[in-house]
Order: structure tokens, then C-alpha cells, then sequence
């Protein structure tokens, strides 16, 4: 779907095929998305002065909020980067940097855009890989050794070797694009990927010095070639993507990757309430660096500049949408100065028994759509009755109540343990036709849901 198709009713259209309920999260998160198209348009001069207005998501696990961002960013076509804020640390302690989430999204944004950009040139590189498969086949004719005098005259022939070989070569063409040579084998040469052996000492991994280590010593040295014997419809894939490379221009893919990036990038700042220092704490122990993470997390945020391995990337106007549960902290518990840069924040729901009915049967991806596809092929349907989903969803409720709350993945657990059996037997099973009815979950879940502690270490 292209950006300017994005009308805010059309996004919370396409996210309800995928996410139950949670109309005030959907709302919003289709008017931040809406706006970063609108900026767009704006002219020059103002359009460096609208900033994105960043979300937080507070509710449960389990209802919805990381969903909501991944259907966001396939829908807009842009760059996303789901990160976890419990991950970093100050610098100065043992960890990642708040940066590199940075650097994660413009690897995201690069490879998005040369993706894109293979697809464009694929037609052409396959043309030129099959060229290079027949200069394998059908080796091109040494040219013919100068004449001679004083050796007689010869009798030229009816057909030279070169149209002798361009017979052959358009014959092996046809051949090759019918499928008849698919299983004979050819020699290949291939580009090793060996470098020379490094350890770097560093308390980041090596991914965090922003440097490309393999390109930097592969203008160093010689590249190194080995022959390898591979199938001519393999051949042909691997010459492809080598054409394919050759033909995109690597600068203009950078180029074009930090552009949406800096213009249309979303980072999903999840567990942002693990940041939260402890009220009173002392800044001692485990909480040492939380305030520390949020001070260095202000920048990225507010709007700073941050050295890739492709470049200098601003960070301006990338979305961030930040999640949280907030059972013990509030979102009043951050520093002042990220509160303010997280100015909308949308609570989302707890799920009840209506909502995971929804959930097992309406979305695209729904549970049971899922169950039933991996069972039919083995050859096995699989039917649920309406008071089985019912029956489902009221477990799924009651057990969040007894137990950790985790939301829709309470679904996961129980449809996995009815379905243990059915998906153990299904290879051998002599009923191809299977019902689910009310009476087949109690009969299943009954001992575990009335034992307390097989209900804590089971579902």
C-alpha cells in the first residue's frame, strides 16, 4: 500500500484484520502514521519544525502493543526496529549503547532498500547469469591460428566454429530455460567470505563499533576464489544474486536508506517501564544505571545526530512508540524531560471472554485458522464448535484471573496443550475428521485447570 493511500480510516481498517479491539491505540498510532506523510508535503521551511508526536502504550502483556507497531511499520513500507529499553545501560557499564538501535535501524533500512532495488534489476541480472552459465557450458572457440603462406591454400569450411558454437549455445538456451539441465552439475567459482582472524577487546560486541570490519579489510586484500560443484538450477540463483549486485548501486541504496530512515523510520521502545528508577531507591544495586539510560536515551529521542557505519544519521523525526505493563511504576516515574518527548499516551485494555472468542476466530492469522492449516497437511480437518471457542476463551479468562495475567498468549499455551495429542497422532490418525466440541476441552483441561499448581506449571 503506498504512503499517500494511508488515510487514518484505511490503517485502522487493516489493523483490525490483525488486532482485536483496542480502537483508542489504533486511532492514534493511524494519526501519528498519517502525520508523517503530511509533514511531507509541507513545504521546506516548516517542515523541519514538525516533530513527530511519540506514543506510549500502557497496558498488560499479551493485549496487543507490540502487534499494533509491527502492523504499523508493514503497513507504511518503513523502517522498523522493535528494541527492548531493558536491554541498554549507561555508558560506562557493560551493555548496549542506547545508539545502536540507531544503527540497527538504518542495517534495517539498507537492506529493505536493496532488496527493492534487486527486485528491480532481477529480469536483467538472470539474462546475464544465463550468458555466463552457457560462457560455462559451451566454452567460446579459440580464434583461428593466422595463415600461413607457402602452406596452400585451404578449402574454408562449409561452417566456421563460431557459428558452430552460437548453433550450440542458442540449443543449450533453450534447454537450460525448459528445465531440462536442472540436475547436471557444473564447477562454480565461488568468492570465499574468509577474513583474516581478529579478537577485539571491548565491552560492546563488535556489531557496536559501527564499522564494517569485513569491507574495510576486503579492499586490503585480494579476494579469494574457490571452485565448488553445484547443480545448474542452483548455478543459476547464485549468478543471479551476483548479477544482481553487481547492477545495484550500493551509494544511492545508502543514500536512499537513510533518507527514510531520518524521514519514516519507527523504533518500538518495549519494556520502558523497566527504565524506571525506583522512587527513594538511593541509586544503589540493580537500579544504578536506570535514570542513567533514560538520560541517554534524551537525545536519541529529542533529536541528535548518530555515527553509522553508513553515515551520519539524525534522528529528528523518527517515530519512537514506547510500551510498557506499569504495574509497579507510572509513567510520571521517568525523568521529566522524556516524559515530555512522549507526549500522547494511549492505555489499552485487559482482554475478557468476548475478546479472546475474537481473537480465536476474526483476525487473518487467527489461532485457529492456524491449527486447522498445519492439520490439513497432514490430511486431517479440524472443526471447532461454537461452545468449544467458548469454552477456550472462558479458560483462557479464568486462568489469567488465578495466575500472571499475560493476556492473548494464555491462547497459545491452552490451544498447544488440547491439541498435544491430535498433533502427536495426526501422521497415523485413521479419522481424518476431527470435531473440537465443549465436552473435548473440558475432558482435556479439566485436571489441569482444577489442580492449582499443575494450572501454574502447565498453562
Amino acid at each position: 500500500m503506498k504512503q499517500q493511500e494511508l488515510i487514518p480510516k484505511q490503517i485502522v481498517k487493516e489493523l483490525d484484520k490483525y488486532i482485536i479491539g483496542q480502537n483508542d491505540a489504533k486511532r492514534m498510532v493511524a494519526i501519528a502514521l498519517r502525520n508523517r506523510w503530511r509533514r511531507q508535503q509541507v513545504s521546506s521551511d516548516l517542515r523541519e519544525e514538525i516533530m513527530p508526536n511519540n506514543i506510549i502504550l500502557i497496558g498488560p502483556t499479551g493485549v496487543g502493543k507490540t502487534e499494533i507497531s509491527r502492523r504499523l511499520a508493514k503497513l507504511s513500507q518503513a523502517p522498523f526496529a522493535k528494541v527492548e529499553a531493558s536491554k541498554f545501560t549507561e555508558v560506562g557499564y557493560v551493555g548496549r549503547d542506547v545508539e545502536s538501535m540507531i544503527r540497527d535501524l538504518v542495517d534495517i533500512g539498507v537492506n529493505m532498500v536493496r532488496q527493492e532495488k534487486t527486485q528491480s534489476v532481477q529480469k536483467k541480472a538472470r539474462e546475464s547469469a544465463i550468458e555466463k552459465l552457457l560462457d560455462i557450458l559451451i566454452p567460446k572457440p579459440k580464434p583461428p591460428a593466422p595463415h600461413q603462406p607457402g602452406l596452400g591454400s585451404q578449402a574454408i569450411p562449409a561452417e566456421s566454429p563460431s557459428e558452430r558454437t552460437d548453433n550450440t549455445r542458442e540449443r543449450f538456451r533453450e534447454k537450460l530455460l525448459s528445465g531440462e539441465l536442472d540436475e547436471r552439475e557444473i564447477e562454480l567459482d565461488m568468492t570465499s567470505e574468509s577474513m583474516p582472524m581478529m579478537q577485539v577487546f571491548s565491552p560492546v560486541g563488535i556489531e557496536e563499533l559501527g564499522l564494517n570490519i569485513r569491507e574495510m579489510f576486503g579492499n586490503l586484500m585480494p579476494k579469494r576464489t574457490k571452485k565448488r560443484k553445484v547443480k545448474i538450477k542452483e548455478a543459476l540463483v547464485i549468478l543471479t544474486q551476483e548479477e544482481a549486485q553487481k547492477l545495484i548501486d550500493m551509494d544511492a541504496v545508502i543514500r536512499e536508506a537513510i533518507k527514510r530512515v531520518e524521514n519514516s523510520g519507527i523504533i518500538f521502545l518495549d519494556e520502558i517501564d523497566k527504565i524506571t528508577g525506583t522512587k527513594g531507591g538511593g541509586g544503589s544495586g540493580p537500579d544504578v544505571s536506570r535514570e542513567g539510560v533514560q538520560r541517554d536515551l534524551l537525545p536519541v529521542v529529542e533529536g541528535t545526530t548518530v555515527v553509522t557505519k553508513y553515515g551520519m544519521v539524525k534522528t529528528d523525526h523518527i517515530l519512537f512508540i514506547a510500551s510498557g505493563a506499569f504495574h509497579i511504576a507510572k509513567p510520571s516515574d521517568l525523568i521529566p524531560e522524556l516524559q515530555g518527548r512522549f507526549p500522547i499516551r494511549v492505555e489499552l485494555n485487559s482482554l475478557n471472554t468476548a475478546d479472546f472468542i475474537r481473537i480465536l476466530t476474526e483476525p487473518e492469522n487467527a489461532l485457529i485458522k492456524q491449527y486447522t492449516e498445519l492439520l490439513l497437511t497432514e490430511g486431517v480437518t479440524l472443526e471447532f464448535s461454537s461452545d468449544a471457542i467458548e469454552e477456550i476463551a472462558e479458560t483462557a479468562s479464568f486462568v489469567n484471573s488465578k495466575a500472571e495475567n499475560i493476556g492473548a498468549r494464555r491462547l497459545h499455551t491452552i490451544m498447544s496443550k488440547l491439541l498435544e495429542n491430535i498433533l502427536f497422532e495426526a501422521p497415523d490418525i485413521p479419522e481424518k475428521k476431527i470435531i473440537i466440541n465443549k465436552n473435548f476441552v473440558k475432558n482435556i483441561l479439566k485436571d489441569i485447570i482444577e489442580d492449582e499448581d499443575l494450572r501454574k506449571f502447565i498453562l
